[in-house]
C-alpha cells in the first residue's frame, strides 16, 4: 500500500506516493531523475549511492524513502549553489580526481560531509572519511590531494569571509 511521502531534497520539497519498501537510491534516480547519486553494489558496501541526510554521508541504498521524511537531503546536483561547483567539485576536476566518474559522486558528498566538520583534516582523516567509497580505477591518490586542495580553499575562503 502506498502512501504519501514528503521528501526535502536538495532545498526542494517533493509529494510521492510510495510504497513502504522503496528506497531513498530508487526515489532519487526512478522517482525524480536524479542519476548524479549511482547504484552499484545495492548493499552499502560501495558508497556510490551516497548521498547527504541531515549532513552525514549516507548509502542510499539502505535507507527506507519513509526514513528521511522531515530530515534535508542533498546529493551531488544540489551541491553546487548559485551556478558554482562547491570547492571539492572543483578540486576534483582540477587535480584530475575523476577517471571514469563513477565513484565521484559519492565521493564528493563524503568529502564534504568531512570538511563540514573538520576544515584541517589529516591524510588519515580524509582517507577514513572516503573509505566507505570504493573506486575501481585510481590508487586514491588524487583523491586524497584533491580533499586536501578542497580544505585548502574552504580555509582561505573562511579567511577572506573574515576580513
Amino acid at each position: 500500500m502506498k502512501e504519501i511521502v514528503e521528501l526535502k531534497i536538495n532545498g526542494e520539497t517533493h509529494s510521492l506516493a510510495l510504497g513502504p519498501n522503496v528506497t531513498l537510491l530508487e526515489v532519487l534516480r526512478e522517482h525524480l531523475g536524479l542519476t548524479g547519486t549511482k547504484e552499484a553494489c545495492d548493499a552499502g558496501e560501495c558508497g556510490a549511492c551516497t548521498v547527504l541526510v541531515d549532513g552525514m554521508n549516507v548509502n542510499s541504498c539502505l535507507v527506507l524513502a519513509v526514513d528521511a521524511v522531515g530530515k534535508e537531503i542533498i546529493t551531488i546536483e544540489g551541491l553546487a549553489q548559485n551556478g558554482r561547483l562547491h570547492p571539492v567539485q572543483v578540486a576534483f576536476h582540477e587535480l584530475g580526481a575523476i577517471q571514469c566518474g563513477y565513484c565521484s559522486p559519492g565521493m564528493i558528498l563524503s568529502a564534504k560531509a568531512l570538511l563540514d566538520h573538520n576544515v584541517n583534516p589529516s591524510k588519515r582523516e580524509i582517507q577514513e572519511a572516503i573509505s566507505g567509497n570504493l573506486c575501481r580505477c585510481t590508487g586514491y591518490v588524487k583523491i586524497v590531494e584533491a580533499i586536501q586542495c578542497a580544505a585548502a580553499a574552504i580555509r582561505e575562503d573562511a579567511k577572506e569571509g573574515q576580513r
